[in-house]
């Protein structure tokens, strides 16, 4: 199981489309967390969503464990078929999604231009960016 690990930056929700069911968190490059990349985390087919506005200390995206699971399932009705949907937002919080596989794209901010978002575009853009799935 692959996690994603971004500590240490500030993340924050910048979409949420109800009628395509999609959630994006997003990380700017700052000064602040001397960063210099923009990172976006995609969560595609949300079923359940409970979240902060902003991550101050960054995101650690990661399979619900089994104890967690359980918690969160008598807490908000979760079925038991979506424990392997459901991913935790911090390395000790209570931030949680229940969706499809995350995944993420991350590049250098000033190579960026004039696009907002590594989401939209053609993919692969024409400047350095990784990317990967969470799970």
């Amino acid at each position: 199981m692959t996690d994603f690990i971004r500590e240490g930056r500030l993340f924050r929700v910048v979409a949420f489309l109800p009628s395509h069911r999609q959630l994006l968190l997003a990380s700017e490059a700052t000064l602040v967390d001397g960063t210099t990349t923009k990172v976006e985390v995609s969560f595609g087919h949300v079923e359940l969503m409970f979240l902060k506005p902003f991550y101050r200390n960054g995101l650690h995206i990661r399979r619900a464990s089994a104890a967690e699971f359980g918690v969160l399932s008598e807490r908000h009705g979760i079925p038991a078929e979506d424990a392997a949907y459901t991913w935790m937002l911090e390395r000790d919080g209570d931030s949680f999604v229940v969706a499809s596989n995350p995944n993420w794209r991350e590049a250098e901010y000033e190579l960026m231009g004039e696009r907002e978002s590594l989401y939209e575009g053609p993919w692969p853009p024409e400047f350095q960016a990784e990317s990967g799935n969470v799970g």
